[in-house]
């Protein structure tokens, strides 16, 4: 769900038309708004194509970052696989989150077969080759996987960033790489402000783009 206004790197609000005709123009809506509205709708859940990849995720997915925060972790794996047992499918982690403590339940939770019930996407913060690679294994043992579905390049909000990106010893040689390696399915980056990184980085022929926006939810 995306606001009415969305942040500039200036602190001045974009409309909703104008991140749209923006969006357009960088091709991030040619590839994934015809797949947006072809939905499906299983109990409760609704399913939805995620961009160009084929697979069919939960329209609500299951932030990984509040996860590395009770006090109890057996309290997060409950939250884990209670949203899976509700149809959630779509998991969201990164390295960085609570020092690892988010990937470290996500991965207990997602024991006793519910591995096979979901997206498993995280995130790294490497900028170099080397610094990737050992983020991405690091990844896949807390979340006791051989593989992610999704890698994604986290918070491509510098202007340096794209070019340390595609740089020779780069981030996505290591992600391409682990892609080859079977480590990973389908490759991505994050962004949330600045127009220049995300068009740098949509040079890539990407799978995913994941944009944040804001929204607030009603009062219960």
């Amino acid at each position: 769900m995306m606001n009415d206004e969305i942040d500039s790197p200036d602190g001045a609000g974009i409309s909703r038309r104008q991140f749209t005709k923006w969006a357009a123009a960088t091709g991030i809506l040619a590839s994934v708004a015809p797949a947006v509205w072809a939905q499906e709708k299983k109990g409760d859940m609704i399913y939805r194509q995620l961009g160009r990849t084929g697979e069919r995720v939960s329209a609500i997915g299951l932030g990984g970052y509040h996860l590395g925060m009770q006090e109890d972790e057996n309290l997060s794996i409950r939250i884990i696989r209670t949203g899976i047992d509700r149809g959630i499918t779509f998991l969201d982690n990164a390295w960085d989150y609570n020092d690892g403590k988010s990937e470290i339940r996500m991965g207990k939770a997602l024991r006793d077969g519910y591995r096979d019930k979901v997206f498993l996407m995280t995130k790294f913060d490497g900028r170099t080759a080397a610094a990737t690679t050992e983020q991405i294994d690091q990844s896949l043992k807390r979340l006791q996987t051989d593989h992610v579905d999704l890698i994604q390049f986290h918070e491509n909000i510098r202007l340096e960033d794209p070019d340390r990106f595609f740089a020779p010893a780069g981030a996505l040689e290591a992600m391409l790489a682990a892609k080859k390696a079977g480590k990973v399915r389908y490759l991505g980056f994050t962004g949330t402000r600045i127009r220049r990184c995300i068009c740098g980085c949509s040079r890539w022929r990407r799978r995913a783009v994941f944009i944040l926006t804001r929204f607030k939810c009603p009062s219960t």
